[in-house]
């Protein structure tokens, strides 16, 4: 089998689609797709001009004919398909992962305190308008979140193509497993890499949706009471599964990008994650607050994996030059061109906040909180990088999660100042504003990072 990698190993080169194809030129520091390695990294869209708000040809339109998360939906999906053809792809081809935030004021901090993470909306449109565009979509990621960087706007969606020589294969749910409907591939092969769509431990017939519940493992004795862990444990085991049919194993995965309610839930989670990954544990990213699809649901996954018969190995990278992480995750993983990130906030090694990190309660006018916590992670990435045989300039995906979105112009501010050249993609998203998994934190981040040969 060929490595893409090696086929396609370039720097990373912004790809800009222009105003002819009429999508809105970003206003923030981010380019609106890089490749590199072979892969197309897309930057999250909205339905916005980019200037005045939610884009006028959604306001000009009757919401109450075609509803204004559909006519959302056609904007950000068109934009997209825009973005992705000016790369040289196809997003009915090429797209191998999908990401979809939706905004909605549910669920509040108290319901995820009571772990109800339900958000109380309806995605059928943005599923019917992305059939349009996708006939069989990639492995994804739905969630609901608090809120969006313009106003008024209930979606935001981002992806990964691939420009290769490879043709991707999908597989199906294995003998005896049924998920629930989303219109979406549960498992994808490019090349080397599989990608696995967020999965929970839902276990339901096909037919009856009532009778639909959240499974647990014939193991999940040895967890007691803790409905967290119970759910974990089921969900990576149909992961397993899943992999299995697409001819690889958890022992393969690189990256893990996992969604939580309640921070509180992180530490019951992080102990199932001990059991089936005690040695070499992919990298991870937790995001809390977030809404998920499915009624009871506490915990979803979703991993990106090697295949068993890959050219590629995966290596896991540590330096004591960046804080140990708070959980079961090494600081990062590198597969071929690409170094994947675990979670990035402003903690030390013993899972607290950093020292200056916040302001002074007898001094709350002073200081830069959003600026400080971003400039002390980006030293730490800096130190990861290194240490893998990059540079902070070759990040080339960044998803930005604040629990207040009134860091982000401090934050984003500090983070361009790190790239003279081309800025990585970006998505930034609001969550609700409670504390996170690192008390004090205002910033999470996710990054990937290409690794030149």
């Amino acid at each position: 089998m060929t490595n893409q990698s090696s086929t396609k190993s370039s720097r990373p080169e912004a790809i800009w689609p222009g105003l002819e194809a009429g999508v809105p030129k970003p206003l923030m520091p981010y380019s609106p797709a890089i490749k590199a390695g072979g892969w197309v990294f897309i930057a999250g869209q909205l339905a916005s001009d980019m200037k005045t708000g939610l884009a006028p040809e959604i306001r000009q339109k009757n919401r109450f004919l075609e509803g204004k998360l559909a006519l959302e939906s056609d904007y950000v999906l068109g934009n997209l398909a825009d973005t992705i053809k000016a790369a040289g792809c196809d997003i009915d081809k090429d797209m191998v992962r999908i990401w979809q935030y939706f905004a909605t004021n549910h669920p509040t901090v108290a319901e995820f305190e009571q772990g109800n993470n339900w958000p109380k909306i309806s995605i059928e449109p943005y599923l019917r308008s992305r059939q349009k565009f996708v006939s069989n979509c990639p492995p994804s990621s739905s969630v609901g979140c608090s809120e969006l960087m313009w106003r008024d706007t209930q979606l935001e969606v981002d992806m990964i193509c691939f420009d290769d020589d490879h043709e991707t294969k999908t597989y199906g749910v294995p003998s005896g497993m049924t998920l629930p409907p989303g219109s979406h591939t549960p498992a994808l092969r490019r090349g080397d890499w599989v990608f696995l769509s967020a999965e929970s431990a839902l276990d339901w017939d096909g037919t009856n949706p009532d009778l639909a519940r959240m499974g647990e493992s014939s193991k999940s004795t040895m967890w007691f009471g803790s409905t967290v862990a119970k759910q974990t444990e089921y969900t990576l085991e149909k992961l397993a599964r899943i992999a299995e049919t697409a001819g690889t194993c958890l022992e393969q995965a690189v990256k893990a990008e996992v969604y939580i309610g309640h921070p509180r839930d992180f530490a019951a989670m992080d102990e199932v994650w001990k059991h089936w990954f005690p040695n070499n544990p992919p990298a991870r990213v937790v995001v809390p607050y977030m809404g998920m699809g499915i009624r009871g649901s506490r915990v979803e996954i979703a991993l990106t994996l090697l295949a068993n018969d890959a050219t590629l190995t995966k290596q896991t990278i540590e330096t004591n030059d960046a804080p140990k992480q708070p959980g079961h995750e090494p600081q990062a993983v590198k597969a071929g061109n690409f170094l994947f990130f675990s979670t990035q906030m402003a903690f030390d090694s013993s899972g607290v906040l950093a020292e200056g990190m916040i302001r002074h309660p007898n001094a709350p006018w002073y200081g830069s909180p959003g600026q400080n916590q971003m400039r002390y992670m980006m030293k730490n990435v800096n130190s990861i990088c290194e240490a893998a045989g990059t540079s902070v300039d070759n990040i080339v995906r960044r998803v930005c999660f604040h629990n207040d979105l009134q860091w982000f112009s401090d934050s984003i501010q500090e983070w361009a100042s790190y790239f003279p050249g081309d800025r990585p993609v970006s998505t930034t998203i609001g969550i609700a504003g409670g504390p996170m998994v690192v008390e004090g934190a205002n910033t999470l981040l996710d990054l990937i990072a290409y690794v030149p040969d």
